[in-house]
């Protein structure tokens, strides 16, 4: 744990093709240049740092003190919009110099190799959505978990205050009986956001999955032990309609819309900060294995031509590995 009064160190580390957390993440922790942030090449991300007040956005106590991306021409741009000081030439150099890590990519088949050298250096990592969309690297954390290793991975739609809202309005729903929730791109990249943007509403005792899919798109249905049945739809051009959700219920429905990713991310970042203070995590790691089960039987499905996937098929092989995930 970190004690309070020492600044947290962060090394922001990896972007790939259309992911530009280093820019966004960076900018909410440390602050930002806005004349070169608007360079940056992706375009909401100026955005909605913009409709903030510049003096606010700003994560006091922690800041991200080095970068590394995979292209290193893209560093320098990053850097000088997100006032990180410190630029690496391999990933490995911020070991010793920093508190935590952040794996900033969203590529989960190559997650365990991105996080393995800072992992095994006992630092914190936090990797960025989805944690792991095969089924060997699921079980690496999990054993990386049982020895101890502090690892967390969200998406930011769990922090959404959009999809907060769902609690307060839960007696006035009755029993949940369908839920659906929507993403662009690919269901191994984005399917985690429409996932985890409901899952905290039914929590574990998820049963099947089912994938419906055609060129662009997957739709994965879901059932649960509770009765209700989830629909998730990741559609790859669909940008225009990423986040939204709807309820329904014995007594009534709602429909939700995230509306401003910025809070989102905030408040993503915030529990991970907040961890590193008191190592206290601000969801179960049983949680996040659940999760990264469903996203692997959501693409097992579609390999096998739509078939129901048991989740107590993907269970039975973590549970070889672990019997307890507390």
């Amino acid at each position: 744990m970190i004690p309070p009064g020492q600044e947290i160190r962060l090394a922001m580390l990896g972007m790939i093709e259309g992911n530009g957390h280093p820019y966004s993440w960076s900018a909410i922790i440390n602050g930002y240049d806005p004349e070169a942030m608007a360079a940056c090449p992706y375009a909401a991300i100026p955005g909605y740092l913009g409709r903030q007040p510049l003096d606010s956005v700003r994560i006091p106590g922690a800041r991200v003190t080095h970068l590394w991306t995979d292209n290193p021409a893209e560093a320098e741009p990053v850097a000088k919009a997100s006032l990180i000081e410190h630029i690496v030439s391999k990933p490995e150099e911020v070991i010793g110099h920093v508190d935590a890590v952040i794996i900033s990519t969203d590529d989960g088949d190559n997650h365990v190799k991105r996080a393995r050298p800072f992992v095994e250096a006992g630092l914190p990592v936090f990797v960025d959505k989805p944690m792991a969309t095969n089924l060997p690297d699921l079980l690496q954390f999990v054993r990386w978990h049982k020895t101890g290793k502090v690892i967390l991975s969200t998406s930011g739609m769990r922090y959404a205050p959009e999809m907060r809202q769902a609690e307060a309005m839960r007696p006035d729903l009755g029993d949940l009986r369908w839920i659906t929730s929507f993403t662009c791109k690919t269901w191994e990249r984005y399917g985690i956001h429409a996932l985890e943007a409901v899952y905290p509403l039914l929590g574990t005792g998820f049963m099947s999955a089912r994938t419906m899919h055609q060129a662009g798109s997957d739709v994965v249905h879901l059932t649960h032990v509770s009765g209700a049945q989830v629909t998730l739809g990741a559609i790859h051009d669909a940008y225009g309609s990423f986040g939204a959700v709807h309820l329904y219920g014995t007594k009534g429905q709602l429909a939700l819309r995230l509306t401003d990713t910025y809070p989102a991310f905030r408040g993503q970042l915030l529990a991970f900060i907040e961890m590193l203070r008191t190592g206290v995590r601000p969801v179960p790691f049983e949680q996040t294995v659940d999760l990264m089960a469903i996203v692997i039987a959501g693409i097992q499905s579609r390999e096998k031509g739509g078939i129901e996937i048991p989740l107590v098929n993907v269970w039975s092989d973590i549970i070889v590995t672990s019997t307890t995930l507390s």
